[in-house]
């Protein structure tokens, strides 16, 4: 890993009585893609305008380069901001738009005209440099935007919801320019989203934010697989979580007596102790099915309640008998073979090493 280009130390953000955010302690490294993802009211977009310089810490500091932030004006700090509303002037031209920054700091005209071309053409766009803004479609806007930004060459780039505005195929195909781009400058881009797919596409890290604090560091795959407690299990992908008190401890694996059954569970790092309280999570692509009982330990029958289908994968939605609800996403074509109609019982299993202990603390 890089060196830390930037560091929040204990940062808060205080709003009168309220605490927006609290106890921020994380960097961010040099030509990394840190997305901060969590519900809205979480604190992330607070946390992102910190660091943009538009709200001042009430607490701890925020440092750049070693150079302590807290205090310096947006328009001093090398961290643009592309905005979710993209903020771009109507009136202008798209090169224009991109000029504008430039032409603030007072750059010549024919430099600016020069760059912001070679912004335009690197974002595709540059047969649009002469149309007004009003006149372009969503994803032309959003290379704008991003030009006007990435034109003053930064460190850092700033993004907050950057694509929650356009249509979903302009998503997967804006997530593959961004990547590209931060690939190709190496410019440290750090993206706020509340939508998983976007973080997970594109982020080598992810920071997932509830309630002002953060749950949980880590890669989109560290994350998805290995949750560090039950609010990062909750918000992030289609999760089976099973609650309930260690009945058993027997060396790497341990038994956890639930309200659906006793199940074996795999002890990670997590300290468990008999009779104390123990939730476990298992995702819903690693749940199996089945029409005859399967054997091992765990395993529950099920009634098929509804189905949701998104293109080749579908989920299935199951209660058991104590009505707890348990999901399980395949293949629509492994779906299949089974058949199954709304009301249908079957069998559903996952292997031991599938389940993943939760941070009870």
């Amino acid at each position: 890993m890089s060196k830390p280009l930037v560091i929040f130390d204990k940062v808060q953000k205080h709003f009168g009585s309220f605490v927006a955010v609290k106890g921020l302690d994380f960097e961010i490294h040099q030509g990394e893609f840190l997305a901060i993802m969590g519900p809205s009211g979480c604190g992330k977009t607070t946390t992102l305008r910190m660091l943009a310089g538009l709200e001042a810490p009430s607490v701890g500091e925020i440092r750049l380069n070693g150079r302590v932030m807290n205090d310096v004006a947006p328009h001093e700090r090398d961290t643009p901001l592309v905005w979710q509303s993209l903020a771009l002037f109507p009136f202008l031209t798209a090169r224009e738009n991109v000029e504008f920054g430039l032409k603030m700091r007072g750059v010549s005209k024919a430099e600016r005209k020069q760059r912001a071309i070679k912004w335009l053409d690197k974002m595709g766009i540059l047969e649009f440099e002469n149309r007004h803004i009003s006149t372009l479609s969503g994803g032309q806007r959003q290379r704008v935007a991003l030009a006007r930004s990435l034109v003053m060459e930064p460190q850092i780039l700033l993004l907050d919801e950057p694509l929650s505005a356009l249509d979903a195929h302009l998503v997967i195909r804006m997530q593959a320019v961004l990547t590209d781009l931060q690939r190709e400058l190496g410019i440290t881009f750090v993206y706020v989203t509340h939508s998983q797919s976007e973080a997970f596409a594109m982020a080598d890290r992810v920071i997932i934010m509830g309630k002002g604090e953060i749950g949980q560091i880590g890669t989109p795959k560290e994350i998805y697989r290995a949750p560090a407690n039950r609010f990062v299990a909750e918000f992030v992908g289609r999760n089976n979580i099973l609650a309930g008190k260690v009945k058993s401890i027997d060396g790497r694996s341990a038994q956890i007596t639930t309200p659906s059954g006793i199940f074996t569970v795999p002890t990670n790092e997590v300290q468990l102790l008999e009779g104390h309280k123990a939730s476990f999570v298992i995702s819903a692509d690693l749940m199996h099915i089945a029409t005859e009982e399967p054997s091992g330990t765990n395993k529950a029958f099920c009634k098929l309640i509804s189905e949701e289908f998104v293109g080749s994968m579908v989920t299935l939605f199951l209660e058991d008998a104590q009505g707890h609800e348990f999901k399980v996403q395949m293949q629509e074509r492994e779906l299949s073979k089974f058949d199954l109609h709304s009301g249908d019982e079957i069998w559903l299993s996952w292997d031991v090493q599938s389940a993943h202990v939760l941070n009870e603390s």
